[in-house]
């Protein structure tokens, strides 16, 4: 298993969908190998994280921490990242490994797109079959006028990959159908048979048992958390903030009956700015990143959980979203009612669903959201439904996947 997203790096959920994955593989009849960067490379870290698996780590250097002058360094050292130096020294490793342990398969996830470029490498020497794990799309082309990576030269190379992705794995996973559909769009010679949804999902470690988020009667103050990144384009929230400026003038909301928290947003301080643009600091705090289990406890201690998904996101679905409906407590979507979000929220029997495009229907989403949770009435996903977006569900997919693809397990 090849992972840039691995403990000790702090942040970020594609550190729990490679941590799931090595944590229940061994039940599933696979024992992980995780080939992942030195803690170096990080610029945060949680050093009290365990990684639960063998783990080799090997020399990356961050281009912008370690070969900047002055600020600045040469583009061409991060390409396709600013982690390219990984390469050099995990490629070796990898090998060692290979020689080692003797595996059947090979498992890369993106971003980083570095650990694709090893795993490319790696399935060229070794003839292993390989999965790439596209768990973010490299390429989004669906706007013209806006296209992903915005630079050219970045595309190009993203590109490439994507190519070699298509001659050379065994296996392309992605975590939505929106994004499968993409691809297959841009990799027309690639069998349907050879593309896999494996979804992200929760891990039950950090939540308290079902009973937990029960609450004993009315608060006054009705508290809406929005846990983790919040991108400029991707989950831009200003016809959010302009709807609660809007209620809160007409005397609806006020910082007596009503509290926003964003957590860890990654941006801070152009939120800050957007809330004294708006006139609503009173309603809207921000709140520093915090250990993933505390995450998990203020989602189950807030009466409503926020979901921000733009339309220029319609094949992707925020990881948070498994966690929240673990959680248990009512969701609120503002997001493009015709994206994979969306979709998946109506699946769970949730449609307190609003568009984010819009400050007036976020303010009518918003109202309707409050009206049905302070009356205890707001939908719910089922125990069930919830069962199926585990880590452990997600973990025997992969299973499967790997028993289909591996030398040994079809000989």
């Amino acid at each position: 298993m090849i992972a840039y997203h691995f403990p000790p790096l702090a942040g970020g959920s594609g550190i729990l969908r490679t941590v799931g994955f090595a944590r229940h593989l061994p039940a599933c009849g696979w024992q992980p190998l995780v080939l992942s960067p030195s803690a170096g490379a990080y610029a945060q870290r949680d050093d009290a994280q365990l990684a639960p698996a063998t783990v080799r780590r090997t020399v990356a250097l961050d281009a912008a921490r370690h070969l900047a002058i002055a600020g600045r360094y040469p583009r061409c050292l991060a390409l396709p990242d600013r982690w390219s130096s990984w390469w050099l020294s995990a490629v070796p490793a990898g090998l060692r490994m290979i020689r080692e342990y003797r595996p059947d398969a090979i498992w890369s996830t993106y971003p980083i797109a570095t650990a694709h470029l090893i795993a490319i490498t790696l399935q060229k020497l070794s003839g292993l079959p390989w999965i790439a794990d596209q768990r973010d799309p490299m390429l989004d082309d669906s706007d013209p006028l806006a296209p992903y990576p915005p630079e050219a030269r970045l595309r190009r190379v993203h590109a490439w990959i994507e190519q070699r992705i298509a001659a050379r794995s065994a296996a392309i996973v992605c975590t939505t159908p929106g994004a499968i559909a993409a691809h297959e769009r841009r990799l027309a010679q690639v069998a349907r048979a050879r593309f896999h949804l494996i979804e992200n999902g929760y891990d039950d470690d950090g939540h308290e048992h079902d009973g937990a988020s029960e609450r004993t009667g009315p608060r006054g103050r009705f508290l809406l958390l929005h846990s983790g990144v919040i991108y400029p384009s991707e989950r831009d929230p200003q016809a959010l903030f302009q709807a609660l400026a809007r209620l809160r003038q007409d005397g609806v909301l006020h910082a007596r009956n009503f509290q926003l928290v964003l957590r860890a947003t990654g941006h801070d301080a152009w939120l800050a700015s957007l809330l004294v643009k708006y006139g609503v600091l009173d309603l809207v705090r921000l709140e520093p990143l915090q250990p993933h289990g505390a995450a998990l406890r203020e989602m189950q201690a807030a009466d409503g959980l926020l979901l921000l998904q733009a339309a220029n996101c319609n094949a992707q679905i925020p990881a948070k979203l498994y966690e929240y409906l673990r959680s248990g407590r009512p969701i609120l979507a503002l997001t493009d009612l015709a994206g994979d979000s969306a979709a998946t929220l109506r699946r769970c029997g949730i449609d307190t669903i609003g568009q984010l495009a819009s400050s007036s229907d976020c303010a009518h989403a918003l109202l309707r959201f409050l009206a049905l949770a302070r009356q205890g009435r707001a939908p719910l996903a089922s125990p069930a439904t919830v069962a199926l977006h585990s880590r452990q569900a997600r973990s025997n997919a992969l299973a499967q996947l790997l028993d289909q693809v591996s030398h040994r397990r079809s000989a």
